[in-house]
């Protein structure tokens, strides 16, 4: 127990404690700051580090984590935006229905114009002659 008490470099943000000797068993705790962060066991088979579970840190993470999550969702669906088609549905011969929106226009009984592309490249239609 000495050499390893005594052997250890101690810097300033270490805080060793007493160790503790209960029936053959030696325990020496080891802190970082105000956290203890484990303890050496040293028992007659061997020395062992035994790490503490800090409930607090892992339940503060828990707890933030889940935070942020409802808080991006929530941002999420506040930014989300509304479908442009409330609901598409196929009927029973095939047609589709669109709910929600507006009537597409009316087709004129005139040949429709021609699509600006066409017009821009001199396109002309091809027409089978006989």
């Amino acid at each position: 127990m000495t050499h390893l008490t005594d052997t250890a470099t101690i810097h300033h943000h270490d805080r060793r404690v007493e160790p503790v000797a209960l029936d053959r068993v030696t325990v020496v705790p080891i802190r970082h700051g105000r956290r203890t962060v484990g303890a050496y066991v040293m028992t007659p088979q061997g020395v062992r580090f035994q790490p503490a579970t800090d409930v607090t840190r892992i339940v503060v993470t828990a707890v933030t984590t889940v935070a942020l999550t409802v808080v991006t969702i929530a941002i999420a669906v506040a930014v989300r935006r509304p479908p442009a088609i409330r609901s598409v549905t196929m009927g029973p011969g095939g047609w589709v229905s669109l709910k929600g929106t507006a009537l597409p226009p009316m087709r004129d009984s005139v040949a429709p114009s021609r699509p600006w592309w066409a017009r821009s490249l001199r396109a002309r239609r091809l027409v089978v002659e006989r």
